[in-house]
């Protein structure tokens, strides 16, 4: 009884970890693109990020990996001939890599308060996608252990990856468009007021 008790928990931490991953980084896209805007917003904008990115991480994101490794041991306790399966120090090397982004995010966190991060939206973006390749590598793995298909998942890792890429760039270029789109429409306003045609 005890391993699904386990089980469930480190399901249930991993949802909270993976979706405070996503979130703060998220959060970090938008706390470099507040350099683009004018005082007091920017000002007012990354004050605001800053304390949501705290909150977020102290509060859900390490908290919920705590209960995800936590849960892991627990699990690994009640089966501990698991420790000899190759499948499994493939995955926790994964996790170890997760643990590691983890950790990152909480330095670049710091740096963003104190205003040292040179980051840019769009590298923060593509930083948003590495946990969801180690979701994939590390659910693939759990799931099928010992008889993962290594030539169907590295290449379906691999379209995940460049879909991701892709996705990111053609985003990155639709915002940069619709940004001067803006930018010639207000021009043009302007330029009306004062001449009047």
């Amino acid at each position: 009884m005890a391993y699904y008790w386990f089980k469930a928990f480190h399901l249930i931490g991993i949802v909270v970890w993976f979706a405070g991953l996503f979130y703060l980084v998220r959060l970090f896209v938008y706390h470099a693109e507040a350099s683009q805007q004018p005082e007091p917003a920017q000002t007012i904008l990354k004050n605001q990020y800053v304390i949501m990115e705290k909150r977020l991480y102290n509060i859900i994101t390490t908290p919920g990996m705590a209960v995800t490794v936590a849960m892991a041991i627990g699990l690994i306790s009640t089966e501990p001939e698991v420790l000899k399966s190759g499948w499994l120090h493939i995955k926790l090397a994964f996790v170890v890599a997760l643990l590691g982004y983890h950790f990152y995010c909480g330095r670049i966190m710091k740096r963003l308060e104190k205003n040292e991060c040179q980051w840019t939206g769009q590298q923060f973006r593509a930083l948003n996608e590495a946990p969801t390749v180690l979701l994939v590598v590390i659910v693939l793995l759990a799931v099928f252990k010992n008889q993962l298909p290594l030539d169907l998942t590295t290449w379906l890792i691999f379209a995940l990856v460049v879909a991701m890429a892709a996705s990111i760039q053609l985003y990155a270029k639709k915002r940069r468009k619709d940004q001067e789109k803006l930018t010639q429409l207000n021009q043009e306003k302007e330029l009306y007021k004062v001449t009047g045609t």
